[in-house]
């Protein structure tokens, strides 16, 4: 096994266990080179559980999500959008664990699923929105096929690549806090008039039980961390669980005190049968109808959508697994991009819309996961919600953003990497890590990012530095900036 195959850390040593991988591993062991990327069985399944607890409400919120009518008033039915989520997501998830061997957890993107709600369905069928997404999927699949996908990535300069991680790290934070109610906005575009537009609580109070649990189950997995306890994440959340359990059932509260996704109690069966009727209700007729200036801007958003949050997710994640090389690059990447790229077909075909590698993956690999065993194990967990949708609104969603929050801290430790005292570093690094939180946006972060890198080298006179293919991005973010005066221009609805 070589350090180009498995990343930096190579041996249990390296992980600081003391020993070399013993010789006579398990073909499971041997397969997802568990114990040489410094892991265990038990750790891997440990951090595929805790992924899958951060991330299960996406079963339920892309149904809340997709629920708009399209442009002939037709909705889709919820329970079938439940089974379709859930099956997506396992598939793709599956194919990340076992093809591409690393910790990363796919699911319905929010980023992706509010555009094909909100400006896709509009303008077509449900049928076409859904084709929409196996043509922003195909594109994808072509540019990692061809290369450039891999090549845009390793193009970013390391500096911006911890910049990347850093402003992941803060935007699962900022994602913890809204879910938990520990940070809420104000009423309307920047609230009221002359007032902040976020605020802590309701009316600058925390409230209710929820955010009590939310706040003790943070507090715990920090504390457990601070004294070295394996899972600490893991527990924490089993912990905040049973908490939140027992505060509904002495309270007598309602599903709907806890923001009405997820509550600790479970109502009638726990098995639920799963309608695929949604699978295959992909059709490409009558999408011309649309025009083609509209199909050809709604393709470019979502794949500018679904190709650099995967991108800045996966090299944050990456980097935080240990699995990024001293120069940036990650082994195995290739196969990674792939197969999230494929999740946009997947999702599409599914009737789920595109499917990408998720954030809250950082949980898992912040409970130990390095190994894309982790990744089956979470692959399964939304298997079984096919058939036990209920126990997945078991974990509410306050106690599992949690996690999120403490992965948050983890990940702004990369700012020791970066050379505050250089402007022409500092200065991208910044507009990348702040406007991933404050536009609740990891694309629009590295945009920000990538047009100042060139602009500060062209000003420095050191303008070839950034290569041909940064300058390229950077010109494709000013389109991206200025798709809402475009599509004006264009006639676009």
């Amino acid at each position: 096994m070589t350090q180009s195959q498995v990343g930096p850390r190579t041996t249990a040593e390296d992980a600081g266990t003391g020993s070399r991988p013993p010789a006579g591993r398990s073909w499971l062991d041997r397969y997802f080179h568990i114990s040489d990327r410094g892991s265990t069985v038990a750790r891997e399944v440990r951090g595929g559980i805790t992924t899958f607890m951060a991330m299960c409400y996406i079963i339920l919120l892309n149904p809340v999500i997709l629920s708009v009518p399209d442009a002939t008033g037709a909705h889709l039915d919820a329970g079938q959008l439940t089974t379709a989520t859930a099956f997506a997501a396992a598939v793709t998830t599956l194919a990340m664990g076992v093809l591409g061997n690393v910790p990363l957890a796919l699911a319905a993107g929010l980023s992706v699923s509010a555009v094909v709600a909100f400006q896709v369905a509009p303008e077509m069928t449900w049928a076409n929105a859904m084709a929409m997404c196996v043509i922003y999927g195909g594109v994808i699949i072509l540019l990692v096929v061809t290369g450039l996908r891999e090549l845009i990535m390793s193009s970013i300069p390391l500096a911006m690549k911890h910049a990347i991680t850093m402003g992941i790290g803060l935007f699962v934070c900022l994602i913890g806090l809204v879910q938990a109610g520990f940070v809420t906005s104000m009423d309307g575009p920047g609230g009221v008039a002359g007032e902040k537009p976020v605020q802590l609580g309701v009316h600058d109070q925390l409230t209710g039980w929820p955010v009590l649990c939310f706040s003790v189950t943070v507090l715990l997995i920090f504390m457990l961390q601070v004294r070295r306890v394996p899972g600490a994440i893991l527990i924490g959340i089993v912990g905040g669980t049973v908490l939140a359990a027992a505060v509904h059932q002495l309270t007598g509260m309602s599903k709907k005190d806890w923001g009405g996704l997820n509550a600790p109690e479970i109502s009638g069966s726990v098995v639920s049968a799963p309608d695929f009727g949604l699978f295959g209700d992909v059709s490409f007729n009558g999408m011309a109808d649309v025009g083609g200036i509209t199909v050809g801007v709604i393709v470019f958003t979502l794949v500018l959508a679904g190709f650099f949050d995967a991108m800045g997710t996966i090299i944050g994640i990456g980097q935080q697994a240990d699995l990024v090389e001293k120069d940036g690059r990650m082994p195995g990447l290739s196969k990674a991009l792939a197969i999230d790229g494929a999740g946009g077909v997947v999702g599409g075909v599914a009737g789920a819309s595109g499917q990408t590698v998720f954030v809250e993956s950082t949980a898992g690999v912040g409970d130990g996961a390095r190994t894309g065993f982790a990744s089956v194990v979470t692959g399964l967990g939304f298997t079984l919600c096919l058939f036990f949708t209920p126990l997945a609104q078991v974990i509410p969603t306050q106690v599992a953003a949690a996690a999120l929050v403490v992965i948050g801290s983890m990940m702004m430790s990369n700012a020791k990497h970066i050379d505050w005292n250089d402007p022409a570093t500092s200065i991208p690094v910044f507009l990348t890590t702040v406007l991933m939180p404050f536009t609740y946006s990891i694309t629009a972060g590295i945009a920000a990012g990538v047009i100042a890198y060139v602009a500060i080298k062209a000003v420095q006179g050191r303008w070839r530095e950034p290569g041909w293919l940064m300058w390229l991005l950077a010109l494709v973010f000013l389109v991206y900036f200025s798709l809402g005066p475009i599509e004006g221009w264009l006639g676009v609805k």
